[in-house]
This record gives structure tokens, C-alpha cells and sequence, in this order.
């Protein structure tokens, strides 16, 4: 047989005791007596007793609130304490202690949060194995795939050296392209992998950003001057600032973003790179088709991802203003 539970009790006993006291008043004050007079004594009596039994009446009351309602503040300051996030960062809280006779709706209400916090755990549990396969299988995979492409590289460099037509060197050249453009997808590939994962090599120091980017301009330079972009560069010689950052992280966001200027904004035939020293941010700005528009290059986005969580680790932020005539970037300190 199911137990009542707390609430019903509670209020049962509470009307009970509201039902009982004018009950009890009538048969003290209309009691019958033997005679008038003892009647009328009586009476006089049992009106006098009746403030000490309105007292113990109302005092019974209060005492039952009181129990009641300590041992529900009780009950859900755990239950509010328990739904707070943990200071260790994740975001599953702990379960509540569950009485072993508990039958009440608080009780209740503990039991189904329990049970919620355990499905949760066993969904992250069943997720991070997931991930952490995924993670596996694509690191395998770009180790793997390098093999063939190697070979592929080899037999292409073997096929320059035999005398060929104009349309033998022109396929040639459009499947060395292919073979490179491969190559970097797997190593982005893996980049992210071991970046998403924690295992990508981490060692921030303090780092002069204006003499960075010149680093990374000297090796770019010839690659769009050879495509036949317009450059323009500003980067002041006499001011300078510092980020304690990665250096070799910074690099890698750099040669993704240029990358991607190279490839998705072609048409546009224009690079503009800037340091502004006074705002202590960088600025890559093109005149492509913008963000939105489908090039013949366009890829998985895997770069512009890759430099996102970079960023992010290094406590930058990168935005940008998309235009059809082109898009600008800024490297900034995030807020």
C-alpha cells in the first residue's frame, strides 16, 4: 500500500486542527449541566479555559508548520545546491542524497534529478568515446593517405622529366595541383585533430607582432606577387608592441588566413596587410567576392577553423566585415 505522502499529511492534520477548535469551543460553552445554577458555573469555567485551548490549538498549528517547512527548506536547499554548476568546470552536477523511505514530491523530486544527472553522464560518456574515435580514425587516416600521395608526387616529377605535348604538361600541372592541394587538406586535417584534442604543442612567450607579421610576409610575398596581386603593407618600423603568444601558432593563423586570400579571392588580384600599433591589431584585407560566395577553391573551411581556436587559445578573436567587394580581418586581443 502506497504511503501518503508529506504534503497530504500535512495539510490533513492542519484541517483537522482547524475543524477541532470550534468543535471544542461549542461543547465547552453549550455543554449540559444538572442544574442552572452548576450550569452557569460551569459555563463561566469553560469560557475561562477557552483562551488556554484556543493557545495549545494554535501552538500545535505553528509546531507543524515549523517541522514542515524545516524539513522542506532542507530538502531543496540541496536540491538548489546540487543544480549549481561545479566549480571543476563541467557542466553535470553532482546527484542529491535520496532518502531510503522518502515517498514525498520533494523525495520525488530528488529521485527524477538523479536520474536525469545519470542519463546526462551516460550521454557524455557515449559522446567523448564517439569523439575520441573520430579524432582516431581521422589522425590514421591523414597518416595513411600520405603514403599514396608521396608515390603520386614521385610518378608526377618523373613524368616532367619525358618529353611531353602542351596538353601532357598543362594535365600534368593541374594534377600536381591536385596532389598539393590534398597534401594540405590531410595536414590541416591532422592539425585540427591534435589541436581539438589538446595535443597540439602550446608555448606562448612574449612575441613582437609587427616583426611576426614581416616574418610571415617575406615568405608570402613572392606567392602573390607571382599570382599578380597589388600588395600593400603597413607595418611601422619605429613603433612596436608584444602578445604573449605562440609564435609558431601565430604563424599557422597567418599562413591559413593568406592561404584562403589566395584561394577564395583570386579575382580580385588585391592583398592589403596592416599593423596597427595605437589599437594593437592586425588587419588582412581583400577585394574577393566575399565570404559568402562559392569559389572554385572553396574547401571545408577547415582553416578558417583551425584559426578561430587558435585564437581563441591565445586570448585573441578574430573579426571581420564581409562585402561582396571584398573582406576585412581583424587580429585583435579579445575583451
Amino acid at each position: 500500500m502506497r504511503k501518503a505522502s508529506f504534503f497530504r499529511r500535512y495539510l490533513i492534520l492542519h484541517f483537522l486542527s482547524l475543524v477541532l477548535l470550534p468543535v471544542m469551543l461549542l461543547v465547552l460553552v453549550f455543554g449540559v449541566s444538572p442544574s442552572s445554577d452548576q450550569s452557569d458555573l460551569d459555563t463561566a469555567n469553560r469560557l475561562g479555559s477557552v483562551p488556554v485551548l484556543i493557545g495549545l490549538v494554535m501552538a500545535v498549528f505553528i509546531l507543524l508548520s515549523g517541522v514542515f517547512f524545516y524539513r522542506l527548506r532542507g530538502q531543496l536547499i540541496q536540491l538548489q545546491q546540487a543544480m549549481r554548476f561545479p566549480e571543476d568546470g563541467s557542466w553535470i552536477p553532482e546527484p542529491v542524497p535520496e532518502r531510503a523511505s522518502g515517498r514525498h514530491e520533494v523525495d520525488q523530486l530528488a529521485s527524477s534529478f538523479n536520474r536525469m544527472i545519470r542519463q546526462l553522464r551516460d550521454s557524455r560518456l557515449r559522446e567523448q568515446e564517439e569523439e575520441a574515435l573520430r579524432k582516431r580514425w581521422i589522425a590514421n587516416l591523414s597518416h595513411d593517405l600520405r603514403t599514396p600521395l608521396t608515390a603520386l608526387r614521385g610518378h608526377a616529377s618523373r613524368l616532367r622529366k619525358e618529353p611531353l605535348g602542351p596538353e601532357g604538361i598543362a594535365s600534368l600541372a593541374a594534377a600536381d595541383r591536385t596532389i598539393t592541394q590534398i597534401d594540405e587538406l590531410m595536414e590541416e586535417l591532422l592539425s585540427y585533430t591534435l589541436l581539438t584534442s589538446g595535443k597540439y604543442p602550446y608555448e606562448p612567450t612574449s612575441t613582437d607582432v609587427p616583426s611576426l607579421v614581416r616574418a610571415s610576409l617575406a615568405s608570402w610575398y613572392p606567392v602573390f606577387e607571382d599570382a599578380g596581386f597589388e600588395i600593400d603593407i603597413e607595418i611601422p618600423d619605429d613603433r612596436t608592441f608584444s602578445w604573449d603568444i605562440d609564435p609558431g601558432w601565430m604563424m599557422r593563423v597567418l599562413d591559413n588566413l593568406l592561404q584562403n586570400v589566395l584561394r577564395h579571392a583570386r579575382e580580385g588580384r588585391y592583398i592589403g596587410i596592416a599593423v596597427d600599433v595605437d589599437q594593437e591589431r592586425i588587419r588582412i584585407k581583400d577585394r574577393g567576392p566575399g565570404m559568402d560566395h562559392l569559389s572554385a577553391n572553396r574547401g571545408a573551411g577547415i582553416g578558417l577553423e583551425m584559426a578561430k581556436l587558435m585564437l581563441a587559445e591565445m586570448k585573441l578573436r578574430i573579426q571581420w566585415d564581409d562585402q561582396p567587394i571584398g573582406t576585412t580581418l581583424w587580429i585583435e586581443k579579445a575583451k
